[in-house]
């Protein structure tokens, strides 16, 4: 069997609404890191890596996730624990200009259980991206969170963003599943 690790992305406070001063809430974040946590609770028992990934922007005029603030803090939900790897970015791919692709390898990971946000950006990125370079990808799509966008005068709602996103990536880059069934694959 193949070493599975839980890859957490941008589990951060300032895309909670729950979160004084958030700068950047999205639609049901709360849920999805209650079942990122879930899968993280289970991980932990097993004694399988858990990496967590944190974005931050480089600039203190960024919209969100600026540099030294409490909004580009990973939530409370999923605070690391000591052992725990966390890469930090300045892009939307995870892999991108990070030590992440070097960390999974050398802890002999094959295969990924990821969870997070933005679906649309940085969760559809990262799952891209960690197919491409062979990782067996399994994403849990209640443990991920969006936001409404708009295209051409059209509104999409945060839940047919997600849908949308998740269908694609399902379509060709990795299994979607709940956290509870993708909480199976740590056994």
């Amino acid at each position: 069997m193949s070493k599975t690790a839980l890859l957490l992305i941008d589990i951060q406070n300032d895309y909670f609404s729950s979160f004084s001063g958030a700068k950047w809430a999205l639609s049901g974040t709360e849920s999805a890191a209650e079942n990122a946590a879930l899968l993280l609770s289970v991980f932990r028992e097993k004694n399988l890596p858990v990496i967590h990934v944190r974005h931050q922007f480089t600039t203190p005029e960024a919209a969100f996730f600026a540099p030294d603030t409490e909004g580009a803090q990973i939530h409370t939900s999923v605070t690391p624990q000591a052992g725990e790897t966390v890469v930090v970015k300045s892009e939307i791919n995870s892999f991108k200009a990070t030590e992440l692709d070097a960390v999974l390898k050398q802890k002999g990971v094959e295969r990924l259980v990821i969870v997070g946000a933005m679906s649309h950006m940085c969760i559809d990125a990262v799952v891209r991206a960690a197919a491409d370079l062979g990782y067996e990808c399994h994403l849990a799509h209640d443990a991920c969170a969006t936001l409404d966008l708009e295209f051409n005068g059209t509104h999409v709602p945060a839940h047919l963003v997600h849908a949308a996103f998740m269908a694609a990536l399902e379509f060709g880059y990795s299994h979607v599943d709940s956290a509870q069934n993708l909480a199976k694959l740590a056994e």
